[in-house]
């Protein structure tokens, strides 16, 4: 006969059998067991050039694998040589994502790939076929490796003649990664990328790596296949667009809009402002007012004092940092997708009191939308706000000033990097108390994961 230990130890076991994750628990575990690890070593003596409080190097691990920006130390005087390879890997696995760098290294062993691992694959990009899995991923590998290795020459163009060969090259890997991958963590200094505000070949060079990783692994895809079609079958270029997926093209379209409007705002808020762009030539003014329209939206650099820029022109940050990037990419925010949703949504609505009895439906290039999709949106856009403003609260109520605690919340739930007050790109987290830097460390998990990703990490199906 079985004791009554046993009997328990029985039914444990046989619960841990019945135990099932899902795509989305399957990611959110792993971006928090790559945040540990992170944090473990970047905590270790090898990686510090003098001591750091263990909450400081988590947050740091979560920034990173969130590829948010935003630091509690300075990681140029902080890290080691070691330090940095493995901040590093940290902006460079939250950029793949868990999912594409598992399936990397089993590519490199040559461990074949399961059906469940092809089925997650195709959850996690929103592909509509299980085909070309693993082909899609070495496709993701071999273009992150080429943008970021283009990245990295043109950075060494700059950086070699004025650090030297080794050091030149390594701040050109680094920061290319760093830019592709929208992470916004620099390592020259204090300062971010202000010295370089003149430098057509170091901001434009950063803008594309920005742009380019904050469109999304599923574009690069649609747009290269497409590309292929139009130079197989010798057809005009300006069919290219019109072959596009609904989201490609949503995604460019927005994308380059959003670039154009923030360009303008800067430009025209900042004109005369001779603590950031107004002591500019005119060229100058636009270089760097279209770097700030790019990373706000999506990384943490700048070229110009956060501290400095005026309060319109904080309040059409936080807009832009609110908005974010693109689905499936390496940038945050509500994504861009989301807000043409939104967008459509408040024109219907308006339409529909005009014409009480009309049934007026919402469309995407001719695609009626579904109801639950257009509810998620909005129960997302409200749960993103929400959110906010519980961070914002939190952050005053501990005696952080209202402009630092929004902006702070803003840029990380929206995984941006360069909030305002005294969270800019040339202040970090040091000074602020400990429990705000957990509450952002949480917000930035939040954003990573979409919100609802993090939370089904508390709806494992123990029973069946």
């Amino acid at each position: 006969m079985k004791t009554d230990w046993q009997n328990v130890h029985s039914k444990v076991q046989e619960k841990r059998k019945k135990v099932t994750f899902n795509t989305m628990q399957i990611i959110a575990f792993g971006f928090l067991g790559v945040i540990f690890l992170g944090s473990i070593l970047l905590y270790l003596p090898i990686s510090n050039q003098e001591p750091i409080a263990y909450l400081d190097a988590l947050f740091v691990s979560v920034s990173a694998v969130c590829v948010t920006g935003l630091v509690t130390v300075f990681p140029a005087a902080q890290f080691t040589l070691f330090g940095k390879v493995v901040l590093l890997g940290l902006i460079q696995i939250g950029g793949l994502g868990v999912i594409a760098c598992t399936m990397a290294v089993f590519l490199a062993i040559r461990k074949k790939i399961t059906m469940k691992s092809r089925v997650m694959i195709q959850q996690t990009y929103n592909l509509e076929t299980l085909s070309g899995m693993v082909r899609f991923i070495i496709r993701i590998l071999k273009g992150t490796v080429l943008v970021e290795g283009i990245g990295a020459v043109l950075f060494a163009f700059h950086f070699v003649p004025e650090y030297g060969f080794i050091k030149g090259v390594a701040y050109g890997i680094f920061h290319s990664v760093s830019a592709f991958c929208n992470a916004g963590i620099d390592v020259l200094g204090t300062s971010s990328f202000m010295e370089y505000v003149s430098s057509p070949l170091v901001s434009l060079t950063t803008m594309f790596l920005i742009v380019a990783g904050g469109l999304g692994f599923t574009v690069w895809h649609d747009v290269r296949m497409n590309l292929q079609d139009v130079a197989g079958q010798k057809r005009p270029l300006k069919r290219l667009f019109t072959r596009l997926h609904l989201q490609s093209k949503m995604v460019i379209v927005m994308t380059a809009g959003l670039i154009m409007i923030g360009t303008l705002g800067y430009f025209l808020l900042e004109y005369h402002n001779d603590a950031t762009i107004g002591k500019l030539g005119f060229g100058e003014k636009l270089l760097a007012s279209g770097f700030q329209s790019v990373t706000t939206r999506t990384a943490g650099f700048a070229t110009v004092s956060q501290a400095e820029l005026t309060s319109a022109s904080k309040l059409f940050g936080c807009i832009l940092m609110f908005i974010g990037g693109s689905p499936g990419g390496t940038a945050g925010g509500i994504k861009t997708n989301r807000l043409v949703l939104a967008m459509k949504m408040m024109r219907t609505r308006l339409r529909q009191q005009q014409h009480p009895n009309a049934i007026i439906r919402i469309r995407l290039d001719g695609v009626i939308q579904e109801t639950e999709a257009l509810h998620s949106v909005m129960i997302f856009i409200v749960a993103y706000l929400m959110l906010i403003l519980a961070g914002t609260v939190f952050g005053t109520i501990f005696g952080v000033d209202l402009m630092t605690s929004f902006s702070g919340a803003v840029a990380s739930i929206g995984n941006v990097g360069p909030g305002f007050g005294e969270v800019g790109s040339m202040d970090n987290f040091s000074a602020l108390p400990g429990v705000f830097k957990l509450s952002n460390s949480l917000l930035m998990l939040l954003g990573r994961l979409e919100i609802f990703g993090f939370i089904q990490l508390f709806f494992i199906k123990w029973w069946r």
